[in-house]
């Protein structure tokens, strides 16, 4: 038996190939050990600590916490050398994770407006940070509660000062929740933005359809797959031309159709 001519060159056995697996698998229900944190040279920002009622002035353009958050970042990145024009042995990365950023828990008020447009110390804090991470060998991670936002612009402005930016979409209390197309998934993993540093365009991936799934031990972030369209009803507006023929003229000898095999 001969097999098609596009795959008679094919090697009858394919050699293994190897999978190569991006990402780390962390164990959610294990803690870490207290001496690896202990050892690990790190700062911690606790606003109530580093801030107080009485810091700052009415009409500043800045939130007193932003204020000493950007100097505290500044004085780690000299101290630490982690600044591009320094030159370490040990040159190692500083990550910093600043977490519900713009929430009330860093003095904000989300609804508050100032002249009639939204406050603007949440965006020249992100500013100014971009502005010092982008001359350091640093990345930031923050989280943001932008669901407290009431302006759709403002978050779009938000973005804008960002170079990665992600959404969680969770389906607790929504429709998509009892939707049985996202039965497999507990929410939607959207990408917003993508970096280009130093390049006119960003990397696309193969597919920006994501979600997430919570188990036990994991947090994972696959492709979406839908299901397949399983239902028996008829997906055409129209029936075959052939039995609608024969279902009006049941006597032979007569053809209403234009097909060759109706009689």
């Amino acid at each position: 038996m001969q097999i098609a001519w596009r795959y008679q060159n094919l090697p009858k056995v394919q050699p293994g190939t190897v999978s190569s697996k991006f990402g780390h698998y962390y164990d959610l229900t294990k803690t870490m050990d207290p001496g690896i944190i202990s050892n690990t040279n790190k700062q911690l920002f606790y606003v109530p600590e580093k801030c107080s009622t009485s810091d700052g002035d009415a009409d500043c353009t800045m939130n007193p916490a932003y204020q000493k958050l950007l100097s505290a970042v500044k004085l780690y990145i000299e101290e630490g050398q982690f600044g591009t024009a320094t030159s370490s042995e040990n040159r190692t990365v500083l990550r910093i994770g600043i977490h519900s950023l713009g929430s009330p828990l860093w003095g904000e008020d989300p609804g508050a407006s100032h002249h009639g447009h939204p406050h603007p110390s949440l965006p020249r804090f992100l500013y100014c940070l971009r502005a010092i991470l982008r001359s350091a060998f640093a990345v930031c991670t923050i989280s943001m509660p932008t669901h407290l936002f009431q302006d759709g612009a403002f978050t779009r402005k938000i973005e804008q000062f960002c170079d990665t930016v992600v959404h969680l979409e969770s389906f607790v209390g929504s429709d998509k929740e009892k939707n049985p197309v996202y039965k497999d998934y507990h929410g939607l993993f959207n990408v917003v933005q993508l970096p280009r540093l130093n390049s006119l365009t960003c990397h696309m991936p193969d597919s920006l359809d994501l979600a997430f799934k919570l188990r036990r031990k994991k947090f994972t972030i696959e492709k979406l797959h839908l299901p397949p369209e399983l239902s028996e009803t008829v997906s055409r507006s129209q029936e075959d031309p052939i039995f609608s023929a024969k279902g009006t003229d049941i006597g032979c000898g007569h053809s209403t159709g234009s097909n060759k095999l109706d009689f």
